[in-house]
């Protein structure tokens, strides 16, 4: 017997947007540039420094997780400051990560 979540309710009309979530989150580039952006605010600059990355590349990537609503900019002067939308998505990553790292066939 399958049980389900307690919002999945209203879950199956968001399943084609969760989906798309997790397809952009599937390019290791794009998590990559995501996971650049939980520390706080970052510049394009720095994302494409720090990830061995042209600007103009990180830029469409970052067009597309805005989009998506994973993370958020600002414009301070001449730069633009990029961080994740909310905890959310810090949380969710952080989640994910402590899955990747248990022991295989751990169930509990």
């Amino acid at each position: 017997m399958i049980r389900k979540a307690p919002s999945a309710m209203h879950a199956d009309t968001q399943l084609p947007q969760l989906a798309d979530l997790f397809r952009l989150l599937g390019d290791t580039t794009r998590l990559r540039i995501v996971m650049a952006c939980l520390q706080g605010p970052v510049t394009v600059g720095d994302i494409a420094a720090g990830l061995d990355l042209a600007p103009t590349l990180v830029s469409h990537h970052l067009r597309l997780l805005r989009a998506a609503r994973l993370v958020k900019s600002e414009r301070q002067g001449r730069h633009v400051l990029v961080c994740a939308a909310d905890q959310h998505v810090a949380r969710m990553l952080g989640e994910m990560i402590e899955h990747i790292a248990e022991p295989v066939g751990e169930l509990e």
